[in-house]
């Protein structure tokens, strides 16, 4: 049986000319392919609100869209929310989102549009297939994935990154920037850079083609 593609994108920063060149290479079926976003949609680059209407649109255009949920949209969220940690926010990024948003005073949440503070709330912090398992930074080995904790979805590096162990199924996983993508036995990391004036990039599944944007700007 064909269960038609899926068509990966990693972090993508607030690169909105990025997302929109990648977008360009690919040609998924609305009706029998999947996307996934691995999360990061905002900060950095200069465009996080548009990227967010754009992804926004994607679900409404192909139904069968999975959005997951990034260390950065969390640091937004305890930000809006909780007024948690600002300068870790700040530092991270987070001043270009405030930007993008126009976000002024004491009450930022309240200044969100309400479809976009919905989003953010409603990322996903995984995905299961038969074959592959989609995160946003990795998972620990040996913890069951409903015992994983927020921090290790979002934020784990070196313990991951240097595992060569048998996850279960492939780990497809962004957060961790990488010059190319990282293709191991047991994990894919498709975060080059586009944060850091690298590119964006997109993997389709099963055929692991691989699919990047640098953008336009100007």
């Amino acid at each position: 049986m064909d269960r038609g593609r899926i068509f990966v994108i990693g972090d993508i920063h607030g690169y909105l000319n990025k997302l929109q060149e990648l977008l360009g290479k690919i040609d998924p079926d609305p009706q029998r392919d999947q996307m996934i976003f691995l999360g990061d949609y905002v900060d950095r680059g200069p465009n996080s609100r548009e990227v967010v209407e754009r992804v926004l649109q994607i679900q409404r255009e192909f139904p069968r869209t999975i959005c997951l949920i990034g260390n950065h949209e969390l640091m937004l969220l305890d930000y809006l929310t909780y007024r948690k940690d600002p300068w870790t926010f700040f530092l991270n990024g987070g001043v270009e989102t405030i930007h993008s948003y126009e976000l002024v005073g004491d009450d930022p949440e309240s200044q969100m549009p309400h479809e976009h503070m919905t989003f953010f709330n409603s990322l996903k912090l995984y995905y299961e297939t038969e074959d592959y398992l989609f995160v946003h930074a990795g998972i620990r080995f040996g913890v069951p994935l409903n015992q994983q904790t927020l921090d290790d979805l979002v934020w784990i590096r070196g313990e991951f990154i240097g595992c060569e162990k048998d996850f279960g199924k492939v780990v497809v996983f962004g957060h961790t920037p990488f010059p190319r993508p990282l293709v191991q036995p047991n994990k894919i990391g498709i975060d080059t850079g586009a944060g850091y004036g690298g590119r964006l990039t997109c993997l389709e599944l099963p055929s692991r083609i691989f699919y990047s944007a640098y953008g336009v700007e100007g």
